[in-house]
């Protein structure tokens, strides 16, 4: 299953994707920097600042800067991450920055439930301008 992460909201992707990892299906998602998160952006960029500077380089938590490895860390937490089956459902799981060359030529689904057009509110950031905030590359 390949997902375009284009204008959807990260939290509602990563259920998706998370659920189809744990029936064995491979799940590769594409333009992570485009999903959104849903909130007040100097809010948000403080809450994940916190988050990663909670621990230190020797001990955890360790919270990525780059969009597609956030993406994959919120997806790790909604995985029995510990178990084997856990382990395994998260290495069936790719998240990629753009599209890679050798998804080109497939078609992406997009979840119709996780679109961030249904939002009442727009008050919302990009994962790439979060891992900028964050001070990512």
């Amino acid at each position: 299953m390949i997902i375009d992460a284009t204008g959807l909201i990260m939290g509602r992707i990563a259920t998706v994707a998370a659920q189809k990892a744990l029936h064995g299906e491979q799940v590769d998602i594409i333009n992570c920097e485009s999903a959104v998160v849903t909130g007040n952006r100097n809010t948000l960029v403080e809450k994940f600042y916190h988050q990663r500077h909670r621990g230190g380089p020797f001990h955890g938590p360790f919270v990525p800067r780059q969009s597609h490895l956030l993406l994959k860390h919120v997806i790790k937490g909604m995985l029995p991450h510990k178990l084997t089956r856990g382990r395994e459902a998260l290495a069936r799981i790719k998240c990629h920055i753009g599209v890679p060359k050798e998804l080109e030529g497939k078609k992406a689904e997009t979840i119709e439930k996780a679109s961030s057009d249904r939002l009442q509110t727009t008050k919302y950031i990009t994962l790439k301008e979060l891992s900028f905030g964050l001070g990512a590359r």
